[in-house]
This record gives structure tokens, sequence and C-alpha cells, in this order.
């Protein structure tokens, strides 16, 4: 008999905010790697199990960055963008999400 699929825990949600469609992140699509905005708390191990249950794909490794906000000026007065954290996420040979349809 074939395995049910697990239930999809809610704190999944929570870790993958959403994809980053930019020109790099589909640039790095061609080497079966994908490109998602986490949670600032998220771990790696936290981010594969995510991945892996809210797209039912293999992951087999995973990248983080945290790019620091930029200053920037609205109206002659300074305001600072938010931090970010990244995930590149490498998928197994012949797996694939297509990001633009959601979840």
């Amino acid at each position: 008999m074939a395995k049910a699929p697990a239930a999809i825990d809610l704190k999944h949600f929570d870790v993958v905010v959403k994809p980053i469609i930019t020109e790099k992140s589909t640039l790095i699509g061609e080497h079966n790697q994908l490109m998602f905005e986490v949670a600032k708390t998220a771990s790696k191990p936290e981010i594969k199990a995510a991945v892996e249950a809210l797209f039912n794909v293999k992951v087999t490794s995973v990248n983080t960055l945290i790019q620091k906000g930029k200053t920037k000026r609205w109206k002659g007065k300074p305001y600072r963008r938010s931090d970010l954290k990244k995930a590149v996420v490498t998928l197994a040979e012949g797996q694939s999400i297509d990001v633009t349809t959601g979840i």
C-alpha cells in the first residue's frame, strides 16, 4: 500500500514566506535551485522540512543569507527597510516546483 501524504503542519506556512522571483533567481533555476524569503528565525532543517512538506519534493541542500535593510529617503526623511532572510533551496535531480502557481 502507498503511504498517505503527511498532513501539512501550519508552522510550515510561517517558515516559508514567499518565493523570490527575480532575474537572478530565474538564472539559478537552471541549476535546479529556487529562492524563497523565509522567517528570520528559521533554521536550515526547518526550511528543508517546510519546502518538502509544502511542495512534495526532495531537497538536497539549503543555503541561507541575510540581506541587511537599506537606508532610504522618502519626502526628505530617512527610513530603513527591514532585514530579509533568503534561502536558496537545491532540489534533487528530476524534481521541480512551479512557484508561479502558488500553494
